[in-house]
C-alpha cells in the first residue's frame, strides 16, 4: 500500500526570513516552519509519497539520503499530529 500525505486545504504559508510561517485558517493557530519545512510543504501542492519527497531535501542541501529522508519523514510526523496533513491510502 502507497502512502502519499497532502496539505490540508485551509493551510496557508510564506517564507519570512529564511523560515515558513504556517496558518491553519479552520483553527486560526499559526505554526513556524524551517526553510526546508516550507520547502516540502510547498512540494505538496499536489499529493506525495515519502519517497517523492526526500529529493525536495537533498537537492537544496547537503545532507545524505538517509539524514533527508528522516528529516521528511520526521516533518511529516509532526504535520500530522498538528492537523496540518493528511494521508491518502493508495492500492
Amino acid at each position: 500500500m502507497t502512502v502519499r500525505y497532502l496539505r490540508h486545504p485551509e493551510l496557508r504559508f510564506t517564507a519570512v526570513e529564511g523560515e515558513g510561517v504556517v496558518l491553519h485558517l479552520r483553527t486560526r493557530r499559526y505554526f513556524t516552519v524551517s526553510e526546508s519545512g516550507l520547502a516540502v510543504l510547498e512540494a505538496l501542492a499536489a499529493p506525495r509519497t515519502l519517497e517523492e519527497l526526500v529529493p525536495v531535501v537533498l537537492n537544496r542541501y547537503e545532507v545524505t539520503p538517509e539524514r533527508a529522508e528522516q528529516s521528511v519523514r520526521d516533518f511529516l510526523e509532526r504535520c500530522l499530529t498538528a492537523d496540518l496533513l493528511a494521508v491518502e491510502r493508495v492500492g
